[in-house]
């Protein structure tokens, strides 16, 4: 293998603040902050989301009334978008 090329493999802790959840793992990935664990300095980085506070994943998932979009993007292009002629067909040629 060469030297000099390959990124350091290290531990990492992942943080999402917003659920106050952190995960150990192993990665390359390059930061500047950093956190204690368990008496040891590791390397942070700072989530928006994870497993802990996804919707999906929580059981928060909220449903969208699509009705609404469906009557807007009608009146946007008046009715007529779904209603287009169709092509017609151009007959087989002789091979």
């Amino acid at each position: 293998m060469k030297k000099d090329i390959h990124p350091e493999y290290r531990e990492v802790v992942f943080l999402d603040a917003e659920a106050d959840f952190k995960i150990l793992t192993r990665s390359t990935i390059k930061t500047k902050d950093k956190i204690t664990l368990d008496g040891k300095e590791y390397p942070l980085v700072k989530l928006e989301i994870s497993s802990a506070s996804h919707p999906y994943f929580t059981g928060t998932e909220k449903f969208v009334d699509t009705a609404g979009r469906v009557e807007r993007f009608q009146k946007k292009f008046g009715g007529t978008y779904f209603n287009k002629p169709e092509k017609k067909k151009k007959p087989a040629g002789r091979l």
